[in-house]
């Protein structure tokens, strides 16, 4: 119970976007059905211009809530829109509706339908970057490390990446940058790497209920769900930020990702945090800034 009320109080508490910030459309339907878990929010800069750049925001909830509405979102998704992106904050499926990899295909349907839908939403598709907050994080970084991966196998067994969610198939789901904040890389070694106040390893984990087993039992798809097994060339540009005292998801996984990422030759950084907790000390202004810095200079580029 302890890892569920701290999760909730995650979402809660991590603002992204006022409500009567910028021109938005809300509840839109990625997937050409009815399912809530399916809306998302399209929010766009006040500033006029014939399109935006745009940069997928997905919330935290330790993949155990399927709405994004609990996250007000007054902090990252302004810093966003006043630097000139739009921002897309989607709903997925969590844990409880569907296991691993239904996650990931609802982002990637997100992105696709951005793609197809780019005219009507005023969207440059040029760029779409994509960012994240813990169980969020890691959804953000899967969708970079498998941009144009629309399947994996590993020891035999194989995991369709693209999905058939929505009416868009025929589009591209690739992004061109990533932020992830906190994310859960390598969820195999949360407990050995330590410093947490959970056990991951356990059959009731917020990872074992996403994997649909105890991780340790189902290694293999432990590991196709985790965004290190995918770093490669093909890999975007990548900023990972983590808090050294964060006891939810030690801070080893944004090592060991950034390590994936600099092996395979992936331009990207990582940001320790003295100090920094599972969202407070790490969501700051200063941290913020070097998102929007980020996400400007790959989107310039």
């Amino acid at each position: 119970m302890k890892v569920y009320i701290l999760t909730l109080f995650f979402l809660i508490n991590i603002p992204l976007i006022a409500q009567d910030y910028s021109k938005n459309w809300k509840n839109v339907n990625y997937a050409s059905d009815t399912l809530s878990f399916h809306n998302m929010d399209i929010f766009l800069p006040s500033v006029e211009k014939d399109s935006y750049p745009v940069i997928v925001y997905i919330y935290g909830s330790a993949w155990l809530s399927n709405s994004s509405k609990g996250a007000d979102m007054n902090t990252i998704g302004k810093s966003l829109l006043d630097a000139g992106f739009a921002v897309v904050a989607p709903n997925h499926r969590a844990s409880w509706d569907a296991l691993f990899p239904a996650q990931i295909h609802d982002v990637k349907a997100v992105i696709r339908y951005i793609r197809a839908n780019a005219e009507k939403y005023r969207l440059d598709t040029s760029f779409i970057g994509i960012s994240g907050s813990s169980s969020g994080g890691n959804l953000a970084a899967m969708a970079g490390v498998t941009r144009n991966v629309r399947s994996f196998t590993l020891e035999g067994q194989e995991v369709d990446l693209e999905g058939e969610v929505g009416r868009y198939l025929d589009f591209c789901s690739s992004v061109d940058a990533v932020v992830a904040w906190f994310p859960p890389t390598n969820m195999l070694i949360m407990d050995s790497c330590g410093g947490t106040d959970f056990i991951h390893d356990d059959v009731n984990s917020p990872a074992s209920r996403y994997i649909g087993g105890a991780i340790q039992e189902n290694q293999t798809k432990t590991l196709l769900a985790s965004p290190t097994t995918y770093a490669s060339p093909n890999s975007p540009p990548f900023l990972i930020f983590h808090g050294n005292n964060d006891r939810v998801v030690p801070h080893c996984q944004s090592e060991v990702l950034y390590e994936a990422l600099n092996d395979a030759g992936v331009d990207s950084e990582l940001v320790i945090v003295e100090g920094g907790g599972h969202g407070p000390g790490v969501h700051e202004e200063e941290y913020i800034n070097m998102m929007v810095d980020f996400f400007l200079q790959v989107y310039k580029n």
